[in-house]
């Protein structure tokens, strides 16, 4: 496998998951962005701790979607992260169901 085909096989990798991010984001309540992952959740549990003068985030999330590549499985019912880093939740805006049909041309007219 050439230089080329791996950098056009993980751009095809890319593109699917941002497709399936598209696909799924309406079903979660929440965006969590860690040092390492990205993460969708409909539960997000932030607690910060401190062990010897060093403050961490432990991290724990309900019904999530994971923003990894190489990983098979996405969905993923609770995950625990440990990070040392800032933590980033943002809770996603709900549309209602008439400006999704209007938006998508599906309301009927």
């Amino acid at each position: 496998m050439s230089a080329e085909d791996l950098e056009n096989y993980e751009t095809d990798m890319e593109l699917q998951l941002y497709r399936e991010y598209r696909d799924v984001v309406h079903l979660f309540n929440y965006v969590v962005e860690t040092e390492r992952r990205f993460y969708l959740a409909n539960q997000v549990d932030v607690t910060p701790r401190s062990s010897d003068g060093e403050v961490y985030f432990d991290v724990t999330l309900q019904d999530a979607w994971v923003w990894d590549v190489y990983r098979t499985a996405r969905f993923v019912r609770q995950v625990r992260v440990i990070t040392f880093k800032d933590v980033n939740v943002e809770e996603l805006a709900k549309t209602d169901d008439l400006t999704v049909e209007k938006a998508t041309g599906m309301d009927g007219a």
